[in-house]
């Protein structure tokens, strides 16, 4: 398998991981492109890592932890227009921010709707 093969196959297997709401694998595969290739937009793909570890820590009861990367990879996405990598930054920091509210809510963690997941397409 070639670079830009290995490449995609890391990105599509973290959003994988992703959409069945499995964080922390998808916070690793990401993690892995990440650190193995210096590529062109590894500030997104440092905030997708941010975004499902902000899950995993909401997921093991860390508020604080989940707030902090959560305004962490609002902050990187907020770079970044358009489509990336078949993404709509758009829509992403609207959810972002929908989860913020939840986060920012009197009955958090407790009554956290995982259905606020940001949908990454």
């Amino acid at each position: 398998m070639n670079e830009k093969e290995n490449i995609s196959r890391l990105f599509h297997a973290g959003l994988g991981h992703y959409h069945s709401k499995n964080f922390f694998d998808a916070h690793e595969v990401w993690e892995e492109l990440w650190s193995e290739y210096y590529l062109a937009d590894r500030k997104f793909i440092q905030g997708l890592i941010q975004l499902s570890v902000s899950f995993v820590h909401l997921e093991n009861g860390n508020v604080k932890g989940a707030k902090s990367l959560l305004k962490k990879c609002r902050e990187k996405f907020e770079s970044f227009s358009g489509i990336q990598r078949g993404i709509n930054m758009k829509v992403l920091l609207e959810s972002i921010e929908q989860v913020h509210t939840a986060y920012e809510a009197e009955d958090f963690p407790n009554d956290f709707d995982w259905n606020l997941v940001p949908v990454l397409e």
